[in-house]
């Protein structure tokens, strides 16, 4: 027959143990919260590049012919256009962009060469490309 103070002893044993247990996790999680803020992450969380799609036409290699197909309204002077690495000077213009709107992208101060070349839409505040294609300048 046990003794009624050794069951005592052991039922309590487990409630400190759990306890301890909480503690460590609430204090982890608080660390992964506070760290990701000091760090400068959760500046960027607010950042993110706005979801569109775009069509790209031209006849010569100093203009291109841009046409927004869907997604959310864009501010253009948000965007900026590269043309293999190469960034143009506000060739978009300014003001929201929206669905169906066309945008001619003045391309004279970017040296485009006849061949197939990446053209890239920039979101400046995030700095994510949001529409890449390649673009045969003939």
């Amino acid at each position: 027959m046990k003794p009624s103070n050794q069951s005592n002893t052991e039922d309590r044993a487990v409630s400190p143990v759990i306890g301890v247990i909480l503690m460590v996790a609430i204090t982890v999680i608080l660390a992964a919260v506070i760290g990701t803020f000091v760090l400068g992450l959760g500046d960027q969380l607010g950042d993110t590049a706005p979801q569109a799609s775009f069509t790209i036409d031209g006849d010569n290699t100093s203009d291109l012919n841009i046409t927004k197909t869907g997604g959310q309204s864009i501010e253009t002077n948000d965007l900026t256009l590269s043309v293999d690495g190469e960034r143009a000077d506000n060739p978009i213009g300014s003001g929201p962009w929206q669905t169906g709107q066309q945008k001619s992208a003045d391309l004279n101060n970017i040296s485009t060469t006849n061949g197939e070349s990446v053209v890239r839409i920039i979101h400046d505040p995030s700095g994510n490309a949001i529409y890449e294609q390649t673009y045969d300048f003939n």
